[in-house]
């Protein structure tokens, strides 16, 4: 299921968060919007942070190991693109393989190149612009 962040999450969510490479902790302080994909007990396993004004930006996407190729990802995506009006953008290393066919694989096309984007090396962010999706998934969460 994917719902919104809730206050009670916020351990679990900071557990997710050491899965990634560089993580963004400050944003998960209110600035940012949280959709959390749960398990059967309600528990967040993976998340979705993103910034949201004209459109949005994912600021981070992580699934827990143990949940990995359940469609969870793609689903948080979906939830944010059907509730969020104009452009939505991600920025991701570009040998992420996963999260590029992922991203693209969802109607996202590669519009820019960063080469000092991440202290790792280079960036290339994605862009979605339309920011509405359809389909199957595409009901989402109350709100972002």
């Amino acid at each position: 299921m994917i719902r919104n962040g809730k206050p009670d999450d916020s351990d679990a969510i900071r557990r997710l968060q050491t899965h990634l490479s560089e993580p963004t902790p400050c944003l998960l302080e209110g600035v940012g919007d949280v959709l959390v994909s749960t398990n059967a007990r309600d528990e967040p396993v993976g998340y979705l942070l993103a910034v949201v004004g004209d459109g949005a930006h994912v600021v981070e996407l992580v699934v827990a190991p143990a949940h990995r190729r359940e469609g969870r990802a793609r689903r948080l995506v979906e939830t944010l693109l059907a509730n969020v009006d104009g452009p939505v953008t991600v920025a991701t290393e570009p040998d992420n393989e996963a999260a590029l066919s992922l991203y693209r694989g969802l109607g996202f096309e590669v519009t820019e190149e960063k080469p000092d984007y991440y202290e790792s090396g280079p960036g290339l962010l994605l862009t979605h612009e339309n920011g509405r999706a359809t389909g199957p998934g595409a009901d989402g969460a109350d709100s972002v």
